[in-house]
């Protein structure tokens, strides 16, 4: 009988994303409400996306079924 595949975690697909390397992108926390007190460079530097602690990455490899 054949194996069945896992599926992704569809709420952690949406969130991260794998680069060529093998690291895991994911986006910064804090920039979604309560803005007017942050700073614009603050504020500018939680635009960029950020790579996953390595504590993390073998958790939300498995939830993307990788």
């Amino acid at each position: 009988m054949a194996k069945n595949k896992m599926k992704s975690h569809r709420g952690a697909a949406k969130r991260f994303k794998l680069t060529g390397t093998g690291k895991l992108k994911r986006a910064k926390a804090y920039k979604s409400h309560i803005l007017t007190k942050k700073t614009a460079k603050r504020k500018r530097g939680l635009r960029k996306a950020t790579v996953v602690s390595a504590a993390d990455l073998k958790r939300i490899l498995r939830a993307l079924a990788k």
